[in-house]
């Protein structure tokens, strides 16, 4: 498996985490959205069929949070995938503005 390179892209108040796998065609990357100061939303994750297997996606995750705390930002996982790896990831509970059992979609 070759070497994943990720890089952060920004337009106003979206952008996105962008991983490339060495030796293979295509990209992953997860889009977000800044929601006020010092919070964005990770809004979806999205990877090539070619990157598929690879470790981008989690790759992509771990890159956010460690730009979220190096950068002093925290982040609303509406992200299915976002969300279900920070729940395996208790450790990362400084880098979200929620608890890991939050659901987007519930009251409160």
């Amino acid at each position: 498996m070759g070497n994943i390179t990720i890089r952060r892209e920004e337009q106003g108040r979206k952008g996105r985490y962008i991983a490339v796998v060495e030796g293979r065609e295509g990209e992953a990357y997860i889009a977000f959205t800044q929601r006020e100061e010092g919070v964005i939303s990770a809004d979806h994750t999205i990877a090539s069929d070619s990157l598929k297997g690879t470790g981008a996606a989690l790759a992509l995750v771990e890159h956010l949070v460690a730009d979220a705390r190096t950068r002093g930002f925290r982040v609303l996982p509406y992200c299915p995938y976002v969300r279900g790896q920070y729940r395996k990831h208790p450790e990362w509970a400084d880098a979200f503005a929620v608890p890991p059992e939050w659901e987007p979609d519930s009251p409160g």
